[in-house]
Order: C-alpha cells, then sequence, then structure tokens
C-alpha cells in the first residue's frame, strides 16, 4: 500500500535524459549524484546510470563518496568537490576517492598522504571554490582531470558562459593529456566548443530544464504524490487552515491531503500552489502546514484515498518550483526522509 506521501522516481526516464545529455553535449557524461541524486537516491541513481554506461561521479562530501562506493563497488571513479579537507586524506584514499583539490592547502595535504589520483578545480569566474587562474598549480604526479564550473549557464545569452569557456580553455592547456570537463547540465546545451572531454551534469538529470523552466527534451523523473485524507464542502464565508490563510468566496470543495513541509512541501507554495488532480491543475489554498495541505477541488471527481500530484508528469518541476519562489534544485533537495522513494 503507497505512503500517504510518496516521491516515485523513473529510472527509465532518468536513463533517457543521461543519453539525451550525453547526445546533446557530444561529449561522455560523468553523472553529479552530490546531495543523494538531488534528493532521488544516489545509490538506486548511479547503479542504473552506470548501467546506462556512466563511469564517473561526482559527489561533495566524503561521506557520500563512501556510500556510494559501497554501492557501486570499485569500478566506478568517484570524484569529490569538497577536495581533501584537513585530515580527510586518509579517509578518501581508503574509499578510493579522488578529490577535486580547490586550493594549496589542500593540494599540499593529499600529496603528504601520499597523493594519487585526483582532480583540480579552477575557478574561471564564479568565485565559489577552486584556484583562481594565477594561483593554479604546476602540473603533479596523479592528476587526471582538471574542472571549471560555469555560473551563468542556464541564460545561453550570458556573455560570461563565453568568458569562463576561453579562461578554462586556456587554464587546462596547461595540463596536457588531463582529462577536462566544464559543462554543467545547462552547459551541454550550450554548443560543442563547451563540452571539452566530459559533460558534468545534474539536475537535467533528474527531471528539471537546463534553463531552469520545463523543457521538451528533458523527461520527468521524479513524481510527489500524495493521498486525500479527507473531503469537505466549505460554506461561502468561512476559512481554511492557519491564521485565516484563505476565506472562501464562495462555497468550495476541499481535499486535505497527506502532505506538508515536514515532507519538504514548501510553506511558500501558499498562495500559488498548485498540483495535479486526476491530470487538472487545482490550486492549493491556506497556508501548508507540518502534515497536510489543502486543496480546492470544487468541480472535480476526488475522494479520499485518491492521490495528487505536487509535482511530476502533469506538473511540472520546474513550474511547481517557480511557484513556491525557488528552483528545482531545492524542490527536489527538500523532499525530507519521511517520504519513501519508490522506484519504477
Amino acid at each position: 500500500m503507497p505512503s500517504p506521501a510518496t516521491l516515485t522516481i523513473d529510472l527509465n526516464a532518468l536513463a533517457a535524459n543521461f543519453h539525451t545529455l550525453e547526445a546533446a553535449g557530444g561529449a561522455p557524461v560523468h553523472p553529479v549524484v552530490k546531495a543523494n541524486s538531488y534528493g532521488l537516491g544516489a545509490s538506486a541513481c548511479a547503479e542504473r546510470l552506470m548501467a546506462e554506461g556512466a563511469r564517473t561521479f561526482f559527489v561533495a562530501r566524503a561521506g557520500e563518496g563512501e556510500r556510494l562506493r559501497a554501492a557501486l563497488g570499485p569500478d566506478a571513479a568517484i570524484y569529490v568537490l569538497d577536495g581533501c579537507l584537513a585530515g580527510r586524506a586518509a579517509r578518501l584514499r581508503a574509499a578510493g576517492l579522488k578529490p577535486v583539490l580547490n586550493t594549496g592547502a589542500q593540494l599540499a595535504e593529499w600529496q603528504a598522504a601520499g597523493g594519487g589520483a585526483c582532480g583540480l578545480q579552477i575557478d574561471t569566474g564564479m568565485n565559489r571554490l577552486g584556484f583562481r587562474l594565477e594561483d593554479a598549480p604546476e602540473p603533479f604526479a596523479g592528476l587526471d582531470l582538471v574542472l571549471s564550473h560555469l555560473a551563468c549557464a542556464d541564460d545561453p545569452a550570458e556573455p560570461m558562459n563565453a568568458r569562463q569557456r576561453d579562461a578554462f580553455a586556456a587554464a587546462a592547456a596547461r595540463y596536457p593529456g588531463t582529462l577536462r570537463s566544464f559543462a554543467n547540465s545547462g552547459g551541454a546545451f550550450l554548443g560543442p566548443d563547451y563540452a571539452f572531454d566530459a559533460l558534468r551534469p545534474g539536475i537535467c538529470l533528474y527531471g528539471g530544464g537546463p534553463e531552469g523552466r520545463p523543457d521538451d527534451r528533458i523527461r520527468p523523473v521524479a513524481t510527489l504524490s500524495a493521498e486525500v485524507l479527507q473531503v469537505r464542502e466549505v460554506p461561502a464565508g468561512e476559512s481554511v487552515g492557519y491564521s485565516r490563510g484563505f476565506v472562501a468566496d464562495r462555497p468550495t470543495r476541499i481535499a486535505t491531503c497527506a502532505t506538508g513541509y515536514a515532507d519538504g512541501v514548501l510553506r511558500a507554495y501558499s498562495p500559488k500552489g498548485l498540483v495535479a488532480v486526476g491530470g487538472v491543475l487545482r490550486p492549493i489554498v491556506g497556508r501548508v502546514s507540518m502534515d497536510v495541505c489543502a486543496v480546492d477541488v470544487t468541480g472535480v471527481e476526488i475522494a479520499v484515498g485518491d492521490r495528487v500530484e505536487l509535482f511530476g508528469a502533469h506538473r511540472m518541476l520546474d513550474d511547481a518550483a517557480t511557484a513556491a519562489g525557488t528552483i528545482a534544485y531545492e524542490l527536489l533537495t527538500s523532499v525530507t526522509a519521511r517520504v519513501p522513494r519508490v522506484y519504477i
């Protein structure tokens, strides 16, 4: 029996997106599976992606890498974007993880522990992680990957994209024979001169569009659905939820659904959130509560035990995120552990 709230992950859609990105960018896809594959389950997602041909993966934290190594076995290459933090080198080496080195201190830490296979991040303008161009080290033993990260790939018209691309090309030329990775999800669609040797997508694998809006090339992967707990008729003039967040201006049929902010349904959905009810979009009304939300189902055939879709094939992930004033990344990673993941 399904849980009151369920996150269903379509692994066939995940695989289709993997191959779409591969074709669009014209280079191998090295999936980003950090943050538990953006909340969808890194082990299950990475295992399917490995079956589709992926051999190299990126995580953010050492702990994520250790769990992924346990799931995938010894054949996958796993890079840790945090790099080699103080005191972590032995842990990385024990799990066969490759740090993406971001500073001179990290490089020294890694080499003092014996070094080995690793990556190097060059900051080409994002000012987040990585060596500044003028501080990039000379080539060193064990370096097998150099990467940078696009700041504005979701906006193809942004001039910074080309500036970063050119800066990365110049920096990467200092490390001949090293694999070069530059394009993220949006970058995969910017053109062949952004691809270099390997793509590094995240959100598009999991159903988000490359420009922060639905894209016909990307299939929905995750569906968040919730069971209807109660249906009631609310007379005109009466309110629904905390702080009288919604007052009915006409007789209104309300379905109380078994999902709330404890499941990751953002409170910011009020008052612009929509859910799909039998393929028809209906508004969330009143305040989203911890465990439930209310939906106006006036004129829609629905009963206790039926399910509504918070996002999925009928309520696209990017549209749902926009309604909540956020982005698809946050929406997916906000779905809490209380919501079971079901794979199809």
